[in-house]
């Protein structure tokens, strides 16, 4: 019997992206032989994860989980919408935003933790499945909120089960005010975030690159005029934009008289309590990420014939 050891289970895993445990037991079935274990895998369906890894995945799901005073909003990609109709795939979702509450907020913590129920971590886990599915799958991105007194509200739009859905959104709310109160706001504001994706809580959260590039599309579109006039026109500019897509400045979605700001001031004497908003995340599946688009058959044949599509 050969002595397996951890650099080979790391060496194997490498080379076939199957998980841990599986490595282990190939070796140990094949008495430490690497190829022959390779080959085990293979027949087993479990080294199929390293074919797909070099597919596009923009599709699959976003979940939001809370616990008490924490929580977290998570996105998970697959190659095609059918996988994330999946119950397994599903499953996986959610118990992974579960878990990333006991992290740190980062994808390597949420990957390196236990997957409940298996002697795997989440990383392994989601190797099995794409092996058991045959799809490429990612954990792309999550985040993290945390308030000491208050509440976290979420919302998911299209939703194709509770938690889980297209668009997924978190709002911190900070006070020491009725819960109820909070609650209802936050949800509220959530929906608001959802359909209006502001780039940040105030002007001081706008990246000095967006600015930057605010500023020179206002130099253009008002070239030639005096350097004394382009500077109050690019002020009013960045300040009329800034109402357009920092939250708090927002027309606030549910009374457009009021802008979210506002709403929160007012929402202070039902909740007994000072509010503040303190933080927001929005996800929207597979935003940024670059789609490859379906092959024109058609056009191809007809080029490799020499014919015109």
């Amino acid at each position: 019997m050969a002595n397996i050891t951890a650099a080979m289970v790391k060496e194997l895993r490498e080379t076939t992206s199957a998980g841990m445990m599986d490595c282990k037991a190939a070796l140990a079935e094949t008495n430490g032989d690497m190829e022959a274990a390779i080959d085990w895998l293979r027949k087993k369906g479990l080294s199929k994860a390293a074919k797909k890894a070099g597919r596009v995945a923009a599709e699959g799901l976003v979940a939001v989980e809370s616990s008490g005073h924490t929580a977290t909003i998570l996105e998970v990609n697959s190659e095609t919408d059918f996988v994330a109709r999946n119950d397994g795939f599903q499953a996986f979702v959610r118990e992974a935003a579960k878990i990333g509450l006991m992290g740190n907020g980062t994808i390597e913590s949420l990957e390196a933790a236990h997957f409940p129920g298996s002697q795997t971590t989440v990383k392994d886990r989601l190797q099995e499945l794409i092996a058991t599915i045959g799809e490429n799958m990612t954990l792309r991105r999550i985040a993290k909120l945390e308030v000491s007194k208050g509440v976290i509200a979420s919302y998911v739009h299209n939703a194709v089960t509770e938690g889980l859905g297209k668009i997924g959104v978190l709002v911190a709310l900070e006070s020491e005010g009725d819960v109820t109160v909070l609650g209802t706001l936050g949800r509220q504001i959530a929906m608001h975030v959802a359909a209006t994706s502001p780039v940040a809580l105030d002007a001081s959260g706008v990246d000095q690159a967006t600015i930057d590039r605010e500023t020179a599309i206002l130099r253009d579109k008002n070239a030639g005029k005096p350097d004394n006039v382009m500077q109050k026109i690019v002020e009013s500019g960045l300040k009329s934009y800034f109402k357009e897509v920092t939250l708090l400045e927002q027309p606030f979605v549910h009374d457009s008289s009021k802008t979210v700001s506002q709403v929160l001031k007012e929402a202070e004497s039902k909740a007994g309590k000072p509010v503040a908003l303190k933080a927001f995340v929005r996800y929207a599946l597979g935003e940024g990420i670059e789609k490859e688009e379906a092959p024109d058959f058609a056009a191809e044949v007809a080029a490799q014939a020499g014919l015109k599509a």
